[in-house]
């Protein structure tokens, strides 16, 4: 199992990360949220042990981000925030788990042992509306079964716009989805493959999946 641990505090990372590797697990030790972020959307971890107090990103920003984008990775968070308002958050955020500092390492770890037993979810990796259809295993895209091109920037957008359907998603959280954050706040690139996008998908058909609202953002429904 490899396991993402996201923590500022070095003594504190590198405790949790030796502890977990003399387990036999791969640990991976990083101290800001932005790169933890970029991380976890790469699909390469199976569990992460994340602190809420963070530079760059703080941890409750980094948790609700990735359970915005659908993904459904473990979530252990370990803190000083011991506080009753502040675990009942990080719950709700989409925690799997909460550990306050100090800790033992022993609670830790039967902490992790345990979420590490819970069978894993069963999701199909097929999302659709109407007619249209997007694979997240192949990743092909179809509208009334014709295979479209699509970029991988292209195709990054739909897949967030698909994941919450019917809803008026931002031009911002499009953004900070399909560029992890790294981005010119003043550009048109979202207009720019939202454009392309609807020209894809809509193009010939009567029934329009893409849609604007006007000074809001976007939303695909049917």
């Amino acid at each position: 199992m490899k396991i993402l641990v996201v923590e500022d505090d070095r003594i504190v990372g590198q405790y949790v990360k030796r502890g977990l590797e003399e387990q036999s697990y791969h640990a991976d030790l990083v101290d800001d949220g932005m790169e933890a972020l970029r991380l976890i959307s790469g699909g390469h971890y199976d569990m992460v042990i994340l602190d809420l107090r963070l530079p760059g990103m703080t941890g409750f920003e980094v948790l609700r981000t990735v359970r915005d984008r659908g993904l459904t990775i473990p979530i252990l968070v370990l803190t000083a925030q011991d506080a009753i308002d502040h675990k009942v958050q990080a719950l709700r955020a989409g925690a799997d788990d909460y550990v306050t500092k100090p800790f033992s390492f022993e609670e830790l770890l039967a902490r992790v042992e345990a979420i590490a037993r819970r069978p894993p979810q069963l999701r199909s990796t097929k999302l659709q509306i109407a007619d249209l259809e997007l694979d997240t295993a192949t990743r092909e895209v179809r509208r009334a079964g014709k295979l479209l091109d699509l970029t991988p920037k292209e195709y990054t957008v739909l897949e967030y716009l698909m994941r919450h359907p019917g809803r008026v998603m931002s031009r911002t959280l499009i953004t900070e989805y399909a560029w992890d954050y790294h981005f010119d706040p003043g550009t048109n690139i979202v207009d720019v493959v939202i454009n392309r996008l609807r020209k894809k998908l809509d193009a010939g058909h009567d029934r329009k999946i893409l849609h604007t609202v006007r000074g809001v953002g976007y939303v695909v429904k049917a």
